[in-house]
């Protein structure tokens, strides 16, 4: 669906991650990053959302006129695996149509550093996407931030729970930063456009 037939309805921008400091620099926290960034765009501080299990930041993204968007950046404070329940309070909160929706999270599947923007589909093991799906059904955005596969033998819960290498580190703000655009090009220009952009 086009973002031009329900501009009227907000956009929650979720970014997945875990909790707590010893988390922050994970792979599986990019969500969390490129939310922090998206959050200091608007000029926002995350706060508590009531009695959803998240922190939130209300603003709006986008040129004046039609274009500009009312947004809701959401971080979910239970763990990855349960962040479906903390998504779909915000979602049934703000009023927010499941594919006004957009999950930005980290991806084994795509080289590190490149973009897949898709809605809908399968989960591919991502435990975040699995509990959304699970809570409100599969038909929202997905901006796919790829960190590629575990070197060796490691096991995936190892890879993404450990912090970028130092070599992924000197791009990472780069391309925190180009994901950060890709979802704003999702909620201002539709999938359409923002795929043909930065699905490289």
């Amino acid at each position: 669906m086009d973002v031009t037939t329900d501009a009227a309805a907000p956009w929650l921008i979720v970014g997945l991650g875990n909790p707590g400091p010893e988390y922050a620099g994970n792979r599986h926290n990019v969500g969390f990053m490129v939310a922090d960034l998206l959050a200091d765009r608007i000029g926002g501080r995350f706060k508590r959302a009531g009695k959803a299990q998240a922190q939130v930041i209300e603003g709006r993204i986008g040129p004046p006129g039609p274009l500009n968007r009312r947004v809701v950046l959401a971080k979910p404070m239970s763990y990855m695996n349960l962040s479906g329940g903390p998504v779909n309070a915000l979602r049934d909160f703000y009023k927010v149509p499941v594919n006004h929706v957009v999950a930005v999270h980290d991806e084994l599947d795509i080289d590190y550093g490149v973009l897949r923007l898709k809605l809908g589909g399968g989960d591919n093991g991502h435990n975040g996407l699995k509990s959304m799906t699970k809570a409100f059904g599969a038909e929202y955005h997905r901006v796919r931030f790829g960190i590629g596969r575990p070197p060796g033998r490691m096991q995936v819960a190892d890879f993404v729970l450990k912090d970028f290498s130092s070599t992924e580190r000197k791009e990472l703000d780069y391309f925190v930063d180009r994901a950060a655009d890709a979802v704003e090009a999702l909620v201002i220009e539709g999938l359409e456009r923002a795929q043909s952009t930065y699905n490289s």
